[in-house]
């Protein structure tokens, strides 16, 4: 059975993720991503209402005109979890698919809400939800089988997508972190992705975000431990504590809101995206907020929030807010503009549960939104988080659970990928050869 690689987006950078996989005449799409950051640098640009080729031609979401050139029926659309730089373009690219998106429920519920935003395209491929552990045939010749795999991240409902073919599994490997103890949902299930090597693996397709970093990134656990330490150390402060993370990490959401009430103030999530993710996460059962916890998406509703957080005193509350990056309308910034009727005073506390996403864009943001936040005299606990991709230690842990024929590395650009290819090359594989250096647009045929 001929075996091709379509690496569409995602492998000149970080964001617009898209990967196509033809196994004979069936093709499975894995991820349709948005790169947020080439959206950001214009203003007041509403994506929703944009034609894909103008996005396109931005940067912001997969060229996936090179599809033309692969032979066979897309089956099957499959986001790897709900981020949007892999599920943002679907909106906006899955119509031209005459296939079903298939993802687990948390997933599907984002990728619904975009569709629903969706002023410009009707998408009406079919939403199939697919539980982590389970299988789906693939096409009509009963030899190709989807299956998700259990990984964790820094959101809930995170899967591996393996593809099951007669010449050997392709793992598409984006994006995970190596995490036994995680605060929501189950770990990592390395016994799996053991047994599918044992089984046969032609190629993994693998996220390089850290590749460059030695070691073993922490748990989320670590990253709870320190939230709550660096909370209980300003229990006795009575003034203002704003907090920040982002959106969709319902497990820091979580932790953030518990520890808010062991402090003995009110947390209240402030921002669009964070009432979206939150929202979603509790009306699927995937979290259980205490019932007094507000959520407040609405411009309108979040400022008399505020103004009742004022007029009660600050010192009873902790407004989770969205804005961790900078981002011009986020709560947050908004804030440090003077823009909301929460004031910061002189001492106040800002935690962000988050790093700075290394590109320009947000680096610039980010300094920015920081000078604002200390020209008020705001106190700045930063970088209270732990990566969700994995470090240097965890990708051997990988190449060795699954021994696989071929490496594609992804998600990074050229420079991103150089730790990972040197790490796979210390691992028998050589560029050019089974180790495969890529560019948007390109097609890799591993069997012909």
């Amino acid at each position: 059975m001929e075996i091709e690689i379509a690496t569409i987006g995602g492998y000149e950078e970080v964001g617009r993720q898209m990967t196509a996989v033809r196994a004979g005449n069936d093709v499975v799409i894995f991820d349709m991503g948005l790169n947020l950051s080439k959206v950001l640098i214009h203003d007041n640009v509403e994506t929703e209402k944009m034609h894909s080729l103008d996005l396109i031609d931005m940067g912001a979401i997969p060229d996936d005109r090179i599809m033309s050139e692969i032979e066979g029926d897309v089956q099957a659309i499959v986001p790897t979890h709900g981020h949007l730089d892999h599920i943002g373009a679907i909106s906006k690219l899955a119509h031209r698919y005459n296939a079903p998106i298939v993802a687990t429920p948390f997933t599907n519920a984002l990728v619904k809400q975009q569709i629903e935003g969706e002023q410009k395209f009707g998408v009406e491929n079919d939403l199939v939800e697919m539980e982590a552990g389970e299988t789906m045939s693939i096409g009509d010749s009963g030899q190709v089988e989807l299956e998700f795999v259990n990984v964790t991240h820094s959101i809930i409902d995170a899967i591996n997508p393996v593809l099951h073919t007669p010449e050997g599994a392709i793992v598409y490997g984006l994006d995970k972190r190596m995490d036994h103890t995680p605060v929501i949902g189950d770990p990592i299930d390395m016994k799996r992705f053991r047994e599918i090597g044992r089984e046969g693996v032609l190629c993994y397709i693998e996220d390089c975000t850290n590749a460059n970093k030695k070691g073993r990134n922490p748990s989320e656990a670590t990253a709870r431990r320190h939230l709550k330490d660096v909370m209980y150390s300003i229990e006795d402060y009575d003034g203002g504590i704003v907090a920040t993370t982002f959106s969709s990490h319902i497990a820091r959401v979580k932790s953030l809101v518990e520890f808010a009430k062991d402090i003995g103030r009110q947390p209240v999530l402030l921002g669009r995206s964070m009432e979206k993710y939150s929202g979603t996460a509790e009306r699927l059962g995937f979290v259980d907020f205490p019932d007094d916890v507000g959520m407040f998406g609405h411009r309108k509703s979040v400022d008399r929030t505020f103004k009742r957080v004022m007029n009660e005193g600050k010192g009873d509350y902790l407004p989770i807010v969205t804005g961790h990056q900078g981002e011009p309308r986020a709560m947050l910034t908004r804030m440090a503009r003077g823009e909301t009727p929460y004031e910061l005073d002189d001492g106040d506390k800002v935690i962000f549960s988050a790093r700075v996403i290394p590109e320009p864009t947000n680096e610039g943001q980010r300094y920015q939104a920081e000078q604002l936040l200390g020209m008020q005299g705001a106190r700045i606990y930063d970088d209270i988080h732990v990566s969700g991709h994995l470090n240097q230690e965890g990708h051997y842990a990988m190449l060795q659970a699954l021994q696989p024929q071929h490496v594609i590395p992804a998600h990074q650009d050229m420079s991103g990928f150089s730790g990972y290819v040197n790490l796979a090359e210390n691992q028998g594989y050589k560029v050019g050869r089974d180790l495969h250096v890529t560019r948007n647009g390109n097609l890799i045929q591993l069997v012909e």
